[in-house]
């Protein structure tokens, strides 16, 4: 069962920039109210795109470094990862077929 992946500053050139599969990167708060309704499709989707797309999660309290070099603002906010360049982002909780469209969207690019 794919997890995603919990991805620390200490991690994040190794998990996210340097990976050899394009990434999907939650940016999220335990605070937050629509991240937490969000997850169970994160978790769903990591699963359903094992080896072909790796699912990060990136807890803004803990990493606020990263937050603030992609401008996130606002979460949930999701950001596309492909040779450790962003490539799409989405901003808010979207449902799982949404994410679906993007994910594969980026997939096919």
């Amino acid at each position: 069962m794919a997890e995603p992946i919990n991805v620390s500053e200490s991690s994040w050139d190794e998990e996210v920039i340097n990976s050899d599969l394009p990434v999907m990167v939650d940016f999220w708060a335990e605070w937050c109210g629509p991240c937490k309704m969000i997850a169970p499709a994160i978790h769903d989707l990591a699963e359903e795109y094992t080896g072909k797309m790796n699912v990060a999660k990136v807890d803004i309290d803990n990493a606020p470094n990263i937050a603030m070099k992609y401008g996130i603002r606002s979460i949930p906010a999701l950001i596309f990862f492909k040779d450790g360049q962003p490539v799409d982002q989405v901003v808010g909780a979207l449902p799982k077929g949404a994410l679906k469209k993007r994910i594969d969207s980026v997939l096919g690019s």
